[in-house]
C-alpha cells in the first residue's frame, strides 16, 4: 500500500486574504503591510464598535431610532474618510496634512451603499455592512 505524499502548507497571511477578498485585489488596503493592514482592521474594528455602541443607547420609538441610525451612519460615510486618512499620515511618509473631506453624500450614495451597488471596495462595501448593523441596533426591542 502507498503512503499519502504529506506536502507541507504554507500558510501566508497575503495569500489568505487575497483569497478570502479575491474581488478585492486591486484595493489600496493590499498595498499595505501587514502590520498597517492589521493596525487599520483594528481602527475600523474600533469605529464600527463604537458606532454600534451608540446605536444600542438610543432611546424612543423604533421610527426614531431607525431615523437616528440613518443619519448616523449618514455622518460616518462623510466624516470618517478625515480619520483614515489621519491613519495614512502616520504610516506613509510625505503625505500632506490636509482636509479630505468633500461634500456631504447624497441619499443615492447611502441607498447605493446599502444595497453594495456602489463601487466595488473594501471600503464602500464594509460600510454598507457598517450601516445594516445599525439599523439592526436600532431595531433591537429596548
Amino acid at each position: 500500500m502507498r503512503k499519502p505524499k504529506t506536502t507541507a502548507v504554507w500558510f501566508s497571511f497575503r495569500r489568505a486574504t487575497f483569497i478570502l477578498f479575491g474581488m478585492y485585489q486591486a484595493d489600496s488596503f493590499f498595498t499595505l503591510s501587514i502590520t498597517d493592514q492589521i493596525f487599520l482592521g483594528w481602527l475600523s474594528l474600533i469605529l464600527f464598535s463604537g458606532a454600534i455602541w451608540a446605536m444600542t443607547r438610543v432611546k424612543g420609538m423604533w421610527a426614531l431610532r431607525l431615523l437616528i441610525a440613518l443619519l448616523s451612519f449618514w455622518l460616518f460615510v462623510w466624516l470618517s474618510p478625515q480619520i483614515y486618512y489621519l491613519y495614512y499620515i502616520m504610516i506613509i511618509d510625505g503625505l500632506p496634512v490636509q482636509w479630505v473631506i468633500r461634500t456631504a453624500p447624497s441619499p443615492v450614495h447611502i441607498i447605493q451603499l446599502l444595497t453594495f451597488w456602489t463601487n466595488d471596495t473594501l471600503s464602500a462595501h464594509s460600510q454598507g455592512v457598517l450601516g445594516w448593523a445599525m439599523i439592526a441596533a436600532a431595531a433591537i426591542r429596548r
